[in-house]
């Protein structure tokens, strides 16, 4: 029987309908915190007392709206991760899914025992482990996945679950801390079902089959959606991975800004204070903070907050100049109509468009919806920089292995021997010519 990835076309629309939905998922979060909706529900997973699925839909306003349609999203995407789980891992995962379920029930019941904050905590646990006990039991005789799917199954399955501890967590022990980690997650998270979703697609599986397990000229043909001529460029991967990290780096310091609310930290752009680099002493950030009170009665900000802000523009900067850098030579490289130099172009074109919303998040007051706007498209961005690099780090390595098939199809190099003649010899060879005792004279075969 073949692997689930190869046999059900319904695995790849799944993995990029989960992907979608945690891509609405971040939309949402980014709501939540640019209205700062995050304490607007004060217990988890409860809201406001009544369980969260049963919550009247008149108390649906304000701040309460945004943060419990967060969490109707995020369970909604857990059920999906833990069927993706079930899917990619095939009947094998069923046992494995059925003792976490249990365990984790068990560790709900405890939970209930500590009570207090606790309590909140034990509700998740046995919610989430109905879910997985459920799907423990459906989808008996579907295969696996071909690696490394079902691995990177469990990976989200973890995730998702971490996620969602962390976001409650947030909400009962007030920590901003906690915020700057859940945001971080969801990005990670995000890109880790990207990943999946490329992987399950058909030009991944038999680009696959054709460059390592050979295949039919005619399926060869078919599997060429992202074929290179001329050939691959190897060495772009490299800068483009590089950048994609960067990217990542910056997402952290915009969630460290968000969550400790100094996303205005310097009022104006391009310019910081009316400077090209502010001054952060003492007596200058006491007086951004009189202003500010004066101007919109905002929280004192700090010199630490100035200079992350300073440091998340550079960082911006690097990596404008940076993937600008990547399309052009992609470009040079394969040609414009080759599909990777389209994909660098819209990954500038993404990264150009996160750049004037950040600007736009400073000149419009740090307006909910541009703001939010800048998380996701920081969102996309990051996960077309993984697709990218996956992509160009398959085709490196579909070149390095059809080098090593060429190599090997010629055969080792037939050394060049000296052959008898008659000239002078030693054992029937030719002794080393005349003038150079450490060369033998080169003889033409046939020629005597």
């Amino acid at each position: 029987m073949m692997s689930a990835s190869s046999e059900n076309p319904w695995l790849r629309r799944y993995a990029c309908l989960t992907a979608l939905a945690t891509l609405a998922l971040l939309a949402i979060g980014g709501l939540v915190t640019s209205h700062n909706a995050g304490m607007a529900v004060p217990d988890w997973p409860n809201t406001n007392g009544y369980n969260m699925f049963l919550f009247p839909i008149s108390q649906w306003v304000g701040g309460i709206l945004y943060e419990h349609t967060h969490r109707l999203v995020a369970t909604f995407v857990g059920v999906l991760v833990v069927g993706l789980t079930r899917w990619l891992g095939g009947r094998s995962s069923r046992l494995p899914l059925a003792l976490v379920g249990l365990g984790e029930l068990l560790a709900g019941a405890s939970f209930f025992r500590l009570g207090g904050d606790w309590k909140g905590t034990g509700y998740f646990l046995t919610g989430i482990a109905g879910v997985i006990l459920l799907a423990a039991a459906i989808w008996v005789r579907n295969q696996p996945a071909s690696r490394p799917l079902p691995l990177l199954g469990w990976v989200a399955f973890v995730a998702v679950q971490l996620q969602g501890l962390l976001g409650g967590l947030r909400v009962v022990l007030l920590k901003d801390q906690l915020g700057i980690f859940h945001a971080t997650l969801a990005q990670l998270f995000f890109v880790l079902l990207c990943a999946i979703a490329l992987l399950t697609t058909r030009w991944w599986r038999e680009y696959e089959a054709r460059t390592f397990h050979g295949g039919s000229s005619r399926r060869r043909k078919e599997a060429d959606g992202l074929e290179l001529n001329p050939p691959p460029y190897v060495g772009g991967y490299r800068l483009i991975t590089a950048f994609t990290a960067l990217v990542l780096v910056q997402l952290i310091l915009g969630a460290t800004m968000r969550h400790q609310h100094a996303g205005l930290a310097i009022p104006d752009f391009p310019l910081a204070y009316g400077k090209i680099w502010p001054a952060m002493d003492t007596t200058s950030v006491e007086l951004y903070n009189q202003k500010r009170l004066e101007a919109t009665a905002m929280n004192p900000i700090t010199a630490f907050q100035i200079a992350l802000q300073m440091i998340h523009r550079l960082v911006a900067l690097a990596i404008l100049i940076g993937v600008a850098c990547s399309a052009w030579l992609t470009r040079r490289n394969l040609g414009s109509k080759n599909p990777l130099s389209k994909m660098t172009l819209g990954w500038l074109i993404l990264i150009l468009g996160q750049a004037l919303l950040g600007a736009a998040t400073i000149w419009s007051d740090k307006a909910a919806d541009v703001a939010t706007a800048h998380v996701l498209l920081g969102a996309l961005s990051l996960g077309l920089g993984v697709v990218l690099s996956l992509v160009m780090i398959r085709q490196s390595r579909s070149a390095a292995v059809s080098e090593t098939s060429r190599r090997m199809s010629e055969g080792p190099q037939q050394k060049v021997l000296p052959t008898p003649s008659a000239n002078p010899t030693c054992c029937g060879w030719v002794l080393p010519a005349r003038g150079n005792p450490t060369q033998p004279r080169s003889v033409v075969p046939g020629v005597k």
